[in-house]
């Protein structure tokens, strides 16, 4: 997911846009753009599912990386962007590309093969309690307050009726929820990480996220081979289902993405990430056939109320 938070965006939230330029017109208005952003994200889980049934997990994800790679390089190229110099910064955007691409994506991949697509998308939507979690230890202007405590609870109480722990979790892959909650939790520690060390570089969004992604798919290029053999048949439609989630789930995303932090602001633009798992859960239902239970929806809405208050700051601060 990834989003503006850390589900649903995948990049890096390394530079502050000069709202005090005008803003470029823009074809589009910002409320189009959201919603194509809402939709692009939510079905990247059903690509996701599409994509392994022809191919390993890695293989997936190795496409989905170098196709997005490929489109954001077309971008810097029109807007004649340079990637970003110095061996610190590369080596800053190494462990952020592990921790937001590479390992997430490939956790993702694995477990969609034994959970449906809803049940990923929503523990997608799980993100921003690991990341409210973390970041009262781990960022000292991140202070705990009642209300983001009481969200962080909710939260976790929806994952527990989404699971059905009631029933003791039957039906349920171990593993393969485990993976997704763990990609989830990557996107937490990769955020965290990344404002701690990668904030005021000097160099663009686009720059910094260009080199994150060339860098993940440089990752899965040493990891595949490792782990999988060459395809002997390439079957078209996952082929296909790779290429849209690649270009669009992760390349066309994130452009839309930083021209809505840039347009709206964050608050605003971070608002996709309760629009995801509805249309990740619609999906999975409408065009894979996955079965849904009364406690998935239920448990749904109680996580994203719960991560919605987790994102309320006390009174006076951003």
């Amino acid at each position: 997911m990834t989003t503006v938070t850390t589900t649903t965006a995948i990049v890096s939230d390394t530079t502050t846009p000069d709202t005090t330029a005008p803003l470029p017109r823009r074809a589009l208005d910002w409320r189009l753009r959201f919603g194509a952003l809402s939709l692009i994200w939510g079905f990247s889980f059903l690509l996701i599912k599409v994509g392994t049934d022809g191919y390993a997990p890695f293989q997936v994800t190795f496409g989905r990386l170098l196709f997005g790679t490929a489109v954001l390089a077309a971008a810097m190229a029109v807007k004649r962007e340079r990637l970003p110099r110095g061996g610190r910064t590369w080596a800053h955007l190494t462990v952020a590309a592990f921790l937001l691409n590479a390992l997430p994506f490939s956790l993702f991949a694995y477990s969609e093969l034994t959970i449906p697509s809803t049940l990923a998308g929503i523990c997608n939507a799980t993100s921003p309690l690991w990341g409210m979690a973390l970041s009262l230890v781990a960022l000292s202007e991140d202070r705990p307050t009642r209300v983001r405590v009481a969200g962080l609870g909710l939260g976790f109480l929806g994952v527990l009726t989404v699971l059905g722990a009631w029933q003791g979790f039957s039906g349920l892959d171990a593993r393969g929820t485990a993976m997704a909650l763990l990609a989830s939790l990557c996107y937490a520690i990769g955020w965290i990480y990344v404002r701690r060390t990668l904030a005021g570089t000097g160099s663009s969004h686009l720059s910094l996220t260009g080199a994150q992604l060339l860098l993940a798919t440089v990752q899965l290029a040493v990891i595949t081979p490792l782990f999988t053999s060459m395809p002997t048949h390439f079957p078209l439609l996952p082929l296909l289902a790779i290429a849209a989630l690649g270009a669009l789930g992760t390349g066309l995303a994130v452009l839309l993405q930083y021209g809505l932090v840039a347009e709206v602001g964050p608050t605003t633009a971070q608002m996709v990430t309760y629009f995801i798992p509805v249309i990740a859960t619609a999906a999975g239902v409408a065009i894979l056939g996955e079965s849904l239970t009364w406690s998935t929806p239920v448990g749904a809405v109680i996580v994203l109320a719960g991560a919605g208050l987790t994102q309320v700051r006390a009174r006076g601060k951003r």
